[in-house]
């Protein structure tokens, strides 16, 4: 069995940086109490590599005050004060966010973490609430890996049962206190951040809700306009909506619509030669596929690859022998992110019309659907 998890993409939508020239102006003070006075505490982009932005001088009294501009529709950067420690800042402009610091990432002596708190803005207190709720979450869920390692080995097959009902009835409950705190950020940064605790397949409404309040409200923001055209991406996805045409060129450089087979049932697949879990799923549907192809089913991949080379090899190599398209721009792929696909393997499985019955099917609950409707008669 494998270990359960939480994960929160940190800044899954909030990596934009807006093109636009910093037009607010924000303050930081604080104090960082490992900081030797003459040191630096830098302003950073939150992004990779690592972009310095600013920086100011630690004082003999160990603070440091920062003054800088924020692009309008505000930002996420990174105050890295040193010693290995970084915290998020969630900056609109006309604040001034007092930070208190250790100043290190892990204390040498007594094996603690260093603490960090910001305060002044209502961002920085919704994120502190959200990260106390995914650190705690984060340290349960270690704590029950443990335990499943353990009844695995006594192949107390009950017991593990009990800990993933346990770890689902504690992640629904952070994904209700974080719907309960979402009316109260209203249309700020943290609200956006708040909605990588929720899962959109599943909670649509509370995007499409959030959306409809940006769109209202604050819909200049630059993050706000992502969010709506992803809100909108999705409804066009949306189980009984006609699937969006594909037409990508298939490994010869011939391009293949996915319209082209309708009169089957048809499983749209996301994936990639790289894609660890994409490949352990692959001779599954290798099998479904085999069951099921002479009663009308059909497979169109879609690969996310970049590299040519590596994407024919494993069709070969996983012996994928239906449709296979890529325009191979990862995860700029047209095909992808018209489908709202954010993390492969993906799935919609379209019926004979080229209509969206189902969405994310894996292994036996695929194998279900499929055997409900290619029975005889279908």
């Amino acid at each position: 069995m494998k270990n359960l998890f939480f994960s929160v993409a940190g800044f899954l939508l909030l990596g934009f940086v807006a093109n636009a020239q910093p037009t607010k102006p924000f303050t930081v003070t604080g104090k960082v109490k490992a900081a030797a006075p003459g040191s630096y505490i830098y302003l950073e982009a939150n992004s990779q590599p690592t972009r310095k932005l600013d920086s100011a001088k630690v004082g003999s009294d160990n603070t440091f005050t920062l003054n800088n501009k924020v692009a309008d529709g505000g930002e996420v950067l990174v105050l890295n004060v040193g010693g290995g420690q970084k915290m998020a800042l969630l900056l609109e402009g006309g604040e001034t966010l007092n930070v208190v610091a250790d100043g290190y990432r892990m204390d040498a002596k007594t094996g603690q973490a260093g603490k960090a708190t910001v305060t002044g803005s209502k961002n920085m207190e919704y994120y502190e609430k959200l990260t106390a709720l995914r650190t705690d979450m984060e340290n349960r869920v270690s704590n029950w890996n443990k335990q499943v390692a353990a009844a695995t080995e006594k192949k107390d097959n009950k017991r593990i049962a009990q800990i993933e009902q346990e770890y689902q009835t504690a992640e629904q409950e952070v994904v209700n206190k974080v719907k309960a705190m979402l009316p109260e950020m209203g249309t700020s940064l943290v609200s956006l951040f708040a909605l990588n605790f929720i899962n959109i397949d599943t909670d649509f409404d509370t995007y499409d809700a959030l959306a409809q309040r940006f769109e209202k409200e604050n819909p200049n923001s630059p993050h706000a306009k992502a969010l709506i055209g992803r809100v909108a991406r999705i409804k066009g996805v949306m189980v009984g909506a006609q699937a969006p045409e594909i037409s990508l060129s298939d490994t010869t450089g011939t391009p293949v619509p996915l319209s082209s087979l309708r009169g089957k049932y048809v499983l749209l697949d996301f994936w990639a030669s790289w894609c660890g879990p994409c490949r352990m799923e692959n001779p599954n549907v290798v099998r479904m596929y085999n069951k099921y192809k002479d009663k009308g089913f059909a497979i169109y991949s879609v690969s996310l690859d970049q590299s040519k080379a590596n994407w024919t090899k494993a069709i070969r190599n996983d012996n994928l022998t239906w449709t296979h398209v890529s325009d191979l721009k990862y995860w700029q792929s047209a095909a992808a992110q018209q489908y709202g696909v954010q993390a492969i393997p993906a799935t919609f499985l379209l019926d004979k019309d080229g209509k969206i019955i189902a969405k994310n099917l894996r292994g036996p609950a695929l194998e279900q659907k499929l055997e409900e409707i290619l029975k005889a008669g279908q």
